[in-house]
């Protein structure tokens, strides 16, 4: 009998399927789950887990990573926190097809929608392909630490397709529509996982022009998605308005029952209207109970805005006499900011109108210090408004004088969607929804404003151990959601459990001493970019396709990581 390759002895299973924990030994063989059980063989490399939670690796479904790919190995911060599995390609944005003269305009939208900055992206993207197919077999020569999957942006197809016509949102012809299919379905065939597309007014290049995807007709969005879903499994995800909900919703589903394509889309809670997200929910899941397949993407905590001196954005932009010092470098600005008279100016200003759709005119009432351990389920009376009305105090000063601390580097934090209630009752409630996967974790993306690429350790710390301000998760019923759950949801069935036969992406960890550190900010993208990331603190070991390559918080260097081609089963 052959030994394993790895074996991981005396864990505490979660292994996928949602059921109770057990206690088991792994063996992994050739990339794959071998055994699971008592395993009497010794592996060529053994791993302790005695006391340790043994899950499948994460599969997070919506990152942003199309141009960290293809300047680093390393899927960072993704695979810091479990990951194992990375689909990009969301909401329309990405970076083939793409002819040469339309290089700045990708960039530009993708550095307006998901704030990655344009120098960063310049210097970082090779642009070694124009077509998709082309794309994905540069990138398939690649390894990674982790496997990356890849969905066709709409923005893309449609400005290859229709160049200006495209970018300025006319409506498409009937040959615009048949070549774009005829794309979509090449795409598949060289190994989309699907397909996405936006229609929100808050994605706009970083020139404030609107996603050329906006008002794309349902004829458009028909053709491509029925062409795709010929050649094989390919979902169709999309983000959509609240404002636009009862047009827009009613009209994917049309696209759906029309193509028999899978759809997936993001549901948030929205202060305008708290309780749309219920009905958005009941609504979907009307529509699969009449055969639509269809899951709804989850932020397992507030989408929240991080504010600061050093970042993207913070409440003093818009004031005239910050405006006079924002060009500054960092530390001569820093040395204004602290000047009395600079302050008092500043504190006297109120915030100007902008267009920014990622700039709310300040709420006090809903702007906290994050803390050390990071808090993101704060009660009200935590936030800065209080608290300077209990000191008799502007909450302007408070805001400011935070900004100042840690040589300027101090953050606020303003949760603006899944947080009207000052809770995170309502985010359980979609959580557990039977359509439900978790997602929106945005690893690659949002550098200076969003740090959302722990979702899968939050959910895991927050949900099934930490909470105290609601009604927790079981450990079985997070680790099925964003393993089995989420990968099954974009075709990959091949993993997302612990048993035999299956690709052998498993975390190892010390859910005791599981921590989420404070979002701190780092200059390590291309021509020293900056993004916010989260150390964190727990994971033992991450496993992909039967390689460590994560012990004890720190990468091994090795890189088994692959392009996924297409749909996955198991073997």
């Amino acid at each position: 009998m052959t030994n394993p390759d790895l074996v991981i002895r005396g864990g505490t299973i979660a292994d996928g399927r949602g059921g109770e924990l057990f206690e088991a030994d792994v063996a992994i063989t050739g990339g794959r789950i071998s055994e699971v059980g008592k395993v009497a063989a010794k592996g060529r490399e053994e791993i302790d887990a005695r006391g340790k939670l043994v899950t499948p690796g994460f599969v997070d479904v919506h990152t942003h990573y199309d141009g960290q790919v293809t300047w680093s190995q390393d899927i960072t911060p993704s695979s810091q926190n479990g990951v194992t599995t990375a689909i990009m390609g969301n909401c329309g944005v990405g970076f083939a097809p793409c002819k040469p003269d339309d290089h700045i305009r990708l960039i530009q939208l993708m550095e307006g929608v998901e704030d990655i900055p344009e120098p960063v992206l310049s210097a970082g993207i090779p642009w070694a392909w124009e077509s998709f197919p082309d794309y994905m077999n540069w990138l398939s020569k690649r390894d990674f630490d982790i496997d990356v999957g890849a969905q066709l942006p709409h923005a893309a197809l449609r400005v290859y397709v229709m160049g200006e016509r495209g970018a300025r949102r006319d409506p498409s012809t009937v040959e615009d529509n048949a070549a774009m299919a005829r794309l979509a379905g090449e795409a598949v065939r060289s190994g989309a996982l699907g397909f996405s597309t936006s229609r929100t007014l808050n994605h706009r290049t970083s020139t404030g022009d609107f996603t050329p995807t906006l008002k794309a007709g349902e004829d458009e969005l028909t053709a491509i998605a029925g062409a795709m879903h010929r050649e094989g499994r390919s979902v169709l995800q999309f983000v959509l308005d609240l404002s636009t909900i009862h047009e827009d919703l009613p009209m994917m589903l049309r696209v759906a029952d029309k193509t028999k394509c899978p759809i997936s889309f993001s549901i948030t809670q929205n202060d305008k209207s708290p309780r749309r997200w219920r009905q958005t929910l009941d609504e979907i899941n009307a529509a699969a109970k009449r055969g639509l397949s269809i899951t709804a993407q989850i932020a397992a905590r507030p989408v929240g805005l991080l504010l600061g001196l050093e970042l993207s954005r913070n409440p003093f932009q818009t004031h005239p006499s910050y405006k006079a010092i924002a060009h500054l470098p960092p530390g001569e600005r820093l040395g204004r900011l602290r000047q009395p008279d600079v302050r008092k100016a500043i504190l006297s200003e109120t915030a100007t109108a902008t267009d920014d759709p990622l700039f709310f005119r300040p709420d006090y009432d809903k702007m906290f210090l994050l803390g050390d351990p990071p808090d993101y389920e704060q009660p009200p009376e935590n936030a800065l408004g209080p608290q300077a009305r209990k000191q008799g105090r502007q909450p302007e000063e408070l805001a400011y004088d935070a900004m100042l601390t840690d040589d300027g580097r101090g953050m606020l934090y303003v949760p603006f969607l899944n947080y009207s209630d000052g809770n995170l009752d309502a985010t359980r409630e979609m959580l557990i929804d039977p359509r439900s996967v978790p997602g929106l974790s945005d690893g690659g993306a949002h550098c200076g404003i969003i740090c959302d690429a722990s979702f899968p350790t939050y959910l895991l710390t927050h949900w099934t151990r930490d909470r105290k301000r609601g009604e927790k998760l079981s450990i079985p019923f997070v680790v099925a959601a964003q393993s089995r759950k989420t990968a099954l949801s974009v075709g990959l069935t091949d993993r997302g459990l612990i048993a035999p036969g299956y690709k052998a992406d498993v975390n190892v960890i010390d859910y005791d001493r599981l921590h989420l550190h404070p979002p701190k900010v780092h200059y390590d993208l291309p021509v020293g970019g900056r993004r916010l990331l989260q150390d964190v603190d727990g994971y033992e070991a991450t496993i992909v396709s039967g390689v460590v390559t994560r012990r004890h918080g720190e990468a091994t260097g090795r890189r088994p990581g692959k392009l996924i081609r297409g749909a996955q089963a198991v073997n």
